[in-house]
């Protein structure tokens, strides 16, 4: 038989007609994918089951399972199911962080922070009631030092450094170390923005309170003599 008959030959059938082959594990293999396709969608998936079971009951095994892959492939893009609720709360911070950079508030310095506040008061109260998981998520990482926590850190001090820096340039705020300040601002704005907070809280008390530590962060950088 000639290597045109063998093409066309039963033994030799086309690509497309061959079977899915299962691994030992039984799972049915997968078309190779890019490593970054391929954690998007556990990250994608992984939040479903975080938001079905919540984080305490789920694990690796069930993200693979709802997958159709075995654990050991979620393994290879996550070392731990915390390393898996880290880089979703990057993906959430990060997504945040583009909101934050779209927001186009043209005010005078004292009216914008207290507007970027109340945004941002906002934008953490619509993430957790889209992804209640997220609280639970948070307080679990809290006792870790993870990315997502200094990501978190960095994006919110650098927030409120650019308000204070537009302050300054206005000629409206007082300061000689913003970096020190916007770490003290955000510290400030911790019971507006925590999850605690926020699913504990009033809407009329966050409001009143988020508008109060504006009030007194203001006065503080526009004294001169606080520099």
């Amino acid at each position: 038989m000639s290597a045109c008959d063998q093409t066309w030959s039963p033994i030799f059938p086309k690509a497309k007609h061959r079977k899915k082959i299962k691994g030992r594990s039984g799972h049915v293999r997968r078309p190779r994918r890019k490593a970054e396709d391929t954690r998007a969608e556990i990250l994608d998936m992984a939040e479903r089951v975080f938001t079905e079971r919540g984080i305490a009951g789920s694990s690796i095994a069930h993200v693979a399972q709802a997958l159709g892959m075995s654990p050991a492939n979620v393994f290879k893009h996550f070392h731990s199911k915390v390393a898996l609720a880290d880089a979703i709360c990057q993906r959430s911070i990060e997504n945040m962080a583009a909101q934050l950079q779209a927001l186009n508030v043209e005010e005078p310095a004292p009216d914008r922070l207290r507007s970027v506040a109340h945004q941002l008061m906002a934008m953490h109260l619509a993430a957790f009631k889209t992804a209640p998981y997220m609280i639970e998520m948070l307080l679990i990482l809290s006792e870790t030092e993870m990315a997502s926590g200094a990501r978190y850190g960095e994006m919110i001090e650098g927030l409120f450094a650019e308000l204070i820096q537009h302050g300054v340039d206005s000629g409206v705020y007082h300061c000689r170390n913003i970096s020190a300040r916007s770490r003290a601002v955000a510290a400030a704005f911790v019971t507006t923005l925590h999850p605690i907070f926020l699913v504990r809280t009033p809407m009329d008390e966050l409001q009143s309170r988020c508008d109060e530590i504006v009030e007194l962060v203001n006065i503080a950088l526009q004294n001169p003599l606080a520099k």
